[in-house]
């Protein structure tokens, strides 16, 4: 059993053998997402793309047991993971915040002196708290920055994953990045 949608039905149905069989199968393609996020982290990130897929495979397969929704296609279960590794990255970065770890000391790398493009961990949590307003606002379009930002995908992937054109994803990325900058702007 190899296809993704056959063992995402076992892994539903409490088949621990079909959750064995799921990781080599979606590896490499969990793998090369973990990658593409993690690139755009800030440069020193001790979370290794291994480390980010492993985390979120297993919250994706220990959550089956907690009652959460079943996948309903591998558009689905891609979503999920990209979700999964999101909120691992926004702990992540709420950690290093935390007060009690320095989080209102700023970190100098010496590297990153002179370089202008060094991401801040506090501009994640400004984005992760604007892409909860959209989300609430509107569930689709805060779906497709996930899908683009957190998992990676193209837009052509983005639309497919979600059931909708490419020229909608299209509108709707062009939205939702306007909206978050707006958001983000106001708040920051």
């Amino acid at each position: 059993m190899t296809d993704i949608g056959e063992l995402l039905k076992a892994i539903d149905t409490g088949d621990r053998q079909a959750a064995a069989e799921l990781l080599p199968v979606v590896y490499a393609e969990l793998r090369k997402l973990a990658r593409s996020r993690l690139a755009s982290e800030t440069p020193g990130q001790s979370l290794q793309a291994t480390e980010l897929v492993h985390e979120a495979y297993h919250r994706l397969v220990d959550a089956k047991d907690g009652g959460d929704p079943k996948w309903n296609s591998t558009g689905h279960f891609f979503g999920a993971a990209a979700e999964a590794m999101r909120r691992i990255l926004i702990d992540r970065a709420r950690a290093k915040s935390a007060q009690k770890r320095g989080g209102d000391l700023q970190r100098v790398e010496l590297e990153g002196l002179e370089h202008p493009a060094a991401k801040k961990p506090e501009k994640l949590l400004e984005l992760d708290e604007a892409l909860t307003k959209l989300e609430a606002e509107n569930p689709q379009k805060a779906q497709l920055v996930k899908l683009r930002f957190f998992a990676g995908l193209t837009n052509q992937q983005a639309a497919t994953a979600l059931g909708i054109s490419t020229a909608t994803a299209d509108r709707h990325w062009a939205f939702a990045r306007a909206w978050l900058k707006t958001e983000m702007d106001e708040n920051g």
